[in-house]
């Protein structure tokens, strides 16, 4: 009974951290919680208009140049639109020959004396109506050109594809909270850390920076320094710890480094980030 009551009783040790916290690379420094991003920040592709996927033209790792097709969206209803807007501007076309040619048969006889006057400023004013209704129906296929080029996505720098959310068969829509591709710049990386707002004050531009992946407190990482972001931000990664807070907000400072390291590096992995705090 008694070895039963103790067994129920005991408390297990706390087992070991699977991974020794790193040790702060500076006499004194700031910890953020980071995350890793693509240089100049991951670029979210959107689609231009709501619509089926006709078909994707890229893979995730495929590194694209800027211009270069990603994805088509269903074009055939402009298409099919095209055809009969193009078949308008030829009759068009043929209307103004026709009215070409009465007003330049009206000029001859005007000089001849075999029309009048008003006669000749009619046809004129027929060539003028003729010329603006072609150029309106030039604009009307123009218009539907560029809608029909607008639904080839293409890409807007260059960049290596990060993730595709989207199929094709599938429908997409420029709301979309997921967007249908990322793209980004991996040769080099950046870190977007999160100061809490109470110790913002101390940091300072040009402070050197050191991180560590998580899981990673063997291998630290020298970061570039790049800019303080002007605008204090509500904190959107949680970290879990106990004392943190939901509502605090935080002051994002961007490093860089570059991706050739001994280690692979995403985009996306969190990293502890320490920041040099320079001395009262």
């Amino acid at each position: 009974m008694i070895f039963m009551v103790r067994k129920t009783t005991a408390i297990d040790a706390t087992p070991p951290p699977p991974a020794s916290p790193p040790v702060k690379p500076f006499t004194r420094s700031l910890s953020a919680a980071g995350i890793v991003e693509s240089l100049r920040e991951n670029t979210s592709v959107a689609a231009p208009a709501t619509s089926l996927v006709q078909a994707v033209s890229v893979k995730v790792w495929d590194e694209v140049r800027k211009g270069a097709p990603l994805f088509q969206l269903d074009d055939r209803e402009l298409r099919a639109q095209l055809v009969t807007q193009r078949a308008d501007l030829q009759v068009r076309q043929a209307e103004l020959a026709k009215a070409r040619q009465l007003h330049e048969r009206a000029e001859r006889l005007r000089t001849e004396g075999g029309v009048s006057l008003e006669e000749a400023d009619s046809r004129h004013d027929e060539l003028a109506i003729a010329k603006a209704r072609v150029d309106a129906a030039a604009a009307v296929v123009a218009q539907t050109q560029v809608l029909i080029e607008r639904l080839l996505v293409r890409a807007p720098a260059d960049g290596v594809v990060l993730q595709i959310n989207t199929r094709a068969g599938e429908a997409v829509s420029p709301g979309s909270s997921t967007p249908p591709m990322l793209l980004g710049a991996i040769r080099e990386m950046q870190v977007r850390a999160d100061v809490d707002e109470q110790v913002a004050p101390r940091v300072r531009t040009g402070s050197r920076a050191v991180g560590f992946l998580k899981g990673d407190t063997r291998n630290p990482i020298a970061m570039e320094f790049v800019r303080i972001e002007p605008y204090v931000v509500p904190k959107r990664s949680l970290t879990g710890g106990s004392t943190e807070r939901v509502d605090t907000r935080v002051l994002q400072v961007i490093y860089r480094f570059p991706a050739e390291m001994r280690r692979p590096v995403y985009v996306g992995q969190q990293i502890d980030v320490f920041i040099e705090e320079a001395g009262l």
